[in-house]
């Protein structure tokens, strides 16, 4: 893939987040987790014995739980009681979907709730424009509750320097490579 490919008009505008989906172990174990405990309504289930994308012949339920945004986190439960397996190249705290509180308290309050029902959470953790704690689903999904600190200046601040940072990065990620002795064949 071409990394400046030519392209024609202008990007089609995306709106928002509808839903991104994760593979579960039981669909109710899941419904459990994010209803009861997370407190996201469970707004759409499907359930089916073939892919529409692909044809291919896969009983499966496909459940969504609502932000009060109204994104969805969505899973698929394949009936075969399996979790999907981590990348074995990724560290643990590298995947994760990070949802937001609207204040501290609200953070704080997560986080007991989460501990009341047995859910190991580490943080708050302060990131200096965000603090947050993570936990685990019962899928393995690395779960970040977060909520904003920063005024909006910084927000500001970090929109405008985005791609400086970017290419400072990408420089010193090649000064990296080229210093690494180069493994012989």
């Amino acid at each position: 893939m071409s990394a400046n490919p030519i392209l024609k008009g202008a990007p089609v505008p995306v709106h928002g987040l509808h839903h991104t989906a994760y593979r579960c172990r039981d669909a109710e174990e899941t419904r459990h987790f994010y209803e009861d405990i997370l407190g996201l309504p469970l707004v759409h289930v499907i359930k089916a014995d073939s892919v529409p994308s692909t044809g291919e012949n896969h009983p499966y339920v496909h459940l969504f739980f609502a932000f009060q945004d109204g994104s969805c986190i969505a899973f698929f439960d394949l009936g075969d009681d399996q979790a999907a397996v981590p990348s074995p190249n990724t560290p643990k705290w590298v995947t994760h979907i990070a949802f937001r509180v609207e204040s501290l308290d609200e953070l704080s309050h997560a986080k007991a709730r989460l501990q009341q029902a047995g859910i190991d959470v580490l943080g708050a953790i302060n990131h200096h424009f965000v603090h947050s704690i993570y936990f685990f689903d019962p899928n393995g999904v690395r779960l970040e509750l977060t909520c904003e600190v920063a005024a909006p200046s910084y927000a500001e601040e970090k929109r405008r320097t985005a791609h400086a940072e970017l290419s400072a990065w990408t420089e010193e990620k090649a000064r990296i490579r080229a210093a690494r002795p180069q493994l012989s064949h």
